[in-house]
């Protein structure tokens, strides 16, 4: 190990045995936490290139299970994001996707600090159960066409481990790291095609649009490589997705993009994703002719009926998609007010949003109540923000810019304090950003 810790510290390129050795003896526990922790530094400040970093993923995804989806029919895709604010879009175009007859047999996290976590927010809608045995897995995506549940502590374990050492060694903003940490569990979760939502932005890991590009130019090579095609989709994250962080926010917002109802940008991109997800899956020649049947799939409300029906498969309660307020409810309320003081003009004719800080966003949300500062940390389920009013749209005096929710109403009231930078205003007219940026393949 010393030697390996050497070599790549000095700027070389490590063997295909040498990073297995290396994985399995992390995993294993025979390589303690000092010599990984300096290869991992090393790895940062010299680089692995495109065949070490694709090697490194290997090693991961052979730590532990790898799952066999062949029993359910048809041509498996997932979709991953790399994690933002607001963004709930599994919860819609899974479903979308299902709806149009491809099966999504998707594993999905919990969420830790500003982003929030598909299981987190599953687990908002009453009896929701995120843990299935294999064989219910598999029936149940070959029935209703999507299940998702939680990852199982048997996928990628390396992963695992070494997530948490570099969490804690200022080593995770690394391309080769960062891409093998995601690649490594998409490549053991079985599917055969991988459907890719890179952020970039100010509420992403990666805020400049060209790293977010190498990422996911990163993520394709390592996908592709190992059989599974793989395509990325560049996307804002300067702005939360659509007007609610949190879990049953989300979900509500959610529902309502699956009656047709809900956000531009959610609809936007969960349409276009799912178009992706249906072109990949065989069903469509090109995305275009993907997300065409996508649309027609959420305008029949058969999407809808697809969430019903996975609800209720898992064990939660379906009558959520009617009525919300079976869904748990937070006891309070604050909110955040643009006053004479926020002005950047006082009596100005008229005023507009110019920036979100949507990390910010993400922190305040963490605060009432919906987020986790470490693994252990318990959630409000009802905790969250409204964010009322986004980039480019114009506000008044007096006009609410955000709501916080939480069980508790000393966190509602102290998080406005920390809520007074979310929001640049500007008396100039301002241009939302785009929210889809471009394709890699």
């Amino acid at each position: 190990m010393n030697e390996i810790i050497t070599k790549k510290r000095d700027g070389e390129k490590l063997s295909a045995e040498e990073i297995k050795f290396f994985v399995e003896g992390y995993t294993k526990g025979d390589i303690p936490d000092y010599q990984a922790s300096a290869l991992l530094m090393a790895i940062f400040f010299r680089q692995m290139d495109e065949e070490e970093t694709l090697t490194l993923t290997q090693a991961m995804r052979d730590s532990g299970d790898i799952v066999d989806l062949s029993a359910i029919h048809g041509i498996k895709v997932d979709k991953h994001s790399t994690g933002g604010i607001g963004d709930k879009t599994t919860l819609v175009a899974g479903p979308i996707a299902a709806a149009c007859g491809i099966p999504v047999a998707k594993m999905s996290g919990r969420g830790l600090g500003f982003t929030g976590g598909t299981i987190d927010k599953l687990e908002s809608i009453p009896g929701f159960q995120t843990t299935l045995a294999p064989e219910d897995f598999f029936k149940q995506v070959d029935e209703i066409g999507i299940a998702l549940i939680g990852q199982s502590g048997h996928i990628a374990p390396a992963d695992k481990k070494l997530y948490a050492l570099r969490d804690v060694t200022a080593t995770v903003a690394n391309l080769s790291l960062i891409s093998s940490s995601i690649m490594s569990k998409k490549l053991a979760a079985g599917s055969d095609a991988i459907v890719l939502d890179v952020k970039t932005g100010n509420g992403a890991f990666m805020e400049k649009e060209e790293d977010a590009i190498r990422l996911a130019e990163a993520m394709c090579h390592i996908g592709n490589s190992a059989g599974k095609k793989t395509v990325a989709v560049i996307t804002d994250m300067n702005q939360p997705l659509g007007h609610a962080v949190g879990n049953t926010l989300e979900v509500i917002e959610a529902i309502d993009c699956l009656k047709g109802e809900g956000p531009e940008d959610i609809t936007e991109l969960s349409l276009y994703l799912a178009g992706m997800m249906v072109y990949l899956g065989g069903k469509a020649a090109t995305q275009e002719e993907g997300q065409a049947i996508a649309e027609e799939a959420l305008a029949s409300g058969k999407a809808l009926e697809v969430f019903k029906r996975l609800v209720a498969a898992q064990g939660g309660d379906p009558g959520v998609v009617d009525d919300y307020s079976l869904l748990p409810q937070p006891d309070y309320s604050a909110d955040l007010v643009f006053t004479e003081d926020m002005a950047p003009v006082k009596n100005a004719p008229e005023y507009f949003v110019a920036a979100i800080d949507n990390q910010q966003v993400g922190l305040c949300s963490q605060y009432t109540g919906a987020g986790r500062a470490t693994k252990e940390d318990s959630i409000d389920p009802s905790a969250g923000v409204i964010v009322h009013k986004k980039i480019g749209d114009e506000v008044a005096i007096g006009d609410v810019l955000a709501t916080f929710y939480s069980d508790d109403e000393a966190k509602v009231k102290a998080v406005l304090s920390d809520a007074m930078s979310i929001y640049t205003i500007s008396v100039n007219d301002v241009e939302p950003p785009k929210l889809i940026k471009q394709v890699i393949q």
